[in-house]
């Protein structure tokens, strides 16, 4: 590091405060606060958060508040994060009071605005750089190549743009990239004093966690639909659990649909709910250290036109020391396969890959922690961010 440098991390986890979304900016924020950096953290902007109180979302910002008190205390960062409430007409600021905040943007040397959660007002300009890290990559691209006039404003606030797609211009990558921007790369950091490895031979299944349908985000791009709900992909290998003896296999899914619950039940499926154990980002921690290994999907969108994403789930078991099997996207590119971390294409891969973890479980499990500490390594990762982007 050259010098110290201030910089503000925009996000939704108080907006949305469940373990997936908090973890995501946690470990970014770890990376940057290790390397000696001044790191704040704040939302920004009018949308209602989610309250779980009352399972809703909701104009009362005072759980949202809570939360980000809580769990900023938690990585070092008391004190150092606002929470701005841009709604029916009031602009009231948590944390750091509205002054300390404009002050803050005026001050800093970026703004980095991780999952592109923000849209960015008057007030965000005021900073040096303006930095939009695409998490799920592939939409934007979708939409910009079909014109969106949208898609293009809320983009092009932004000076940069850092995508996950890490295998974007790569021949085999069929993302359409148009002449708005340049795309620097990056992939999801992991902190590995916050998730220290957990081996346990006695860990009865292979788990993913997330959510079963979700709709309104599919894509047009030339008269064909690119979907974004990963029902889709799950759906081609639902016959995974009676092709193998040698493991069993959990979805923790939000499924509202009881056919769809059937389905997977019927096919042997063991079913749970992510909801509860997701409002406590370290109860949704513990979910990973207690799994065997992850299988997992990815969405249509990535794996069709490879973008070279690699999931921040995934990042989280490998940590844990947890094997995973993931829907190729691309990604086995940039990351080593083939003992910890698994690439698939086929269900014969999937099986494939359970014959090599259950084969030698301790070496995979060291594989995986190994991959984790080498190529997602929270101050590796944040390092080589800044660097690109000169900062």
């Amino acid at each position: 590091m050259t010098r110290k440098r201030k910089l503000v991390v925009l996000g939704m986890m108080g907006r949305c405060p469940f373990g997936g979304q908090t973890w995501l900016y946690l470990n970014w924020l770890r990376g940057f606060a290790r390397l000696g950096h001044d790191v704040y953290y704040v939302e920004d902007d009018a949308t209602w958060p989610y309250d779980p109180r009352a399972n809703s979302i909701s104009d009362d910002p005072a759980y949202a508040v809570g939360y980000l008190g809580r769990v900023l205390a938690e990585i070092g960062l008391e004190g150092k994060w606002a929470y701005r409430a841009l709604w029916k007409g009031q602009d009231a600021c948590y944390g750091l009071s509205r002054r300390q905040l404009v002050d803050l943007y005026s001050g800093c040397d970026a703004v980095l605005n991780i999952c592109g959660a923000t849209v960015l007002n008057d007030d965000h300009r005021r900073a040096p750089r303006r930095v939009y890290v695409e998490t799920d990559p592939v939409g934007n691209q979708l939409e910009l190549a079909e014109g969106r006039p949208k898609t293009l404003a809320v983009l092009s606030a932004h000076d940069t743009i850092v995508t996950y797609g890490e295998n974007y211009g790569e021949p085999d990558c069929g993302v359409p990239l148009t002449d708005h921007f340049r795309y620097l790369k990056t992939r999801q950091p992991i902190d590995l004093e916050l998730w220290p490895m957990a081996f346990d031979p006695a860990s009865p299944r292979y788990t993913t966690v997330g959510n079963w349908k979700q709709q309104g985000h599919d894509a047009v791009w030339k008269g064909e639909t690119y979907y974004w709900s990963k029902h889709h992909e799950f759906l081609k290998f639902v016959d995974l659990p009676q092709r193998t003896a040698e493991a069993a296999f959990e979805l923790c899914l939000n499924i509202d649909d009881a056919s769809d619950r059937k389905l997977l039940s019927d096919h042997g499926w063991v079913l749970t709910s992510p909801l509860e154990m997701s409002l406590d980002p370290w109860g949704y921690q513990q979910f990973f250290r207690t799994s065997r290994a992850e299988w997992t999907v990815a969405k249509d969108q990535n794996v069709r036109l490879q973008s070279g994403w690699f999931s921040e789930r995934d990042a989280c078991y490998l940590a844990s020391g947890k094997p995973v099997i993931a829907q190729s996207t691309g990604f086995e590119k940039f990351l080593p396969t083939g003992e910890g971390l698994f690439a698939f294409r086929t269900l014969d891969d999937i099986l494939a890959a359970v014959e090599a973890i259950e084969s030698d479980y301790e070496r995979a499990c060291r594989s995986a922690r190994e991959i984790a500490c080498e190529h997602l390594e929270a101050e590796k990762v944040a390092s080589k961010f800044l660097r690109d982007l000169s900062l």
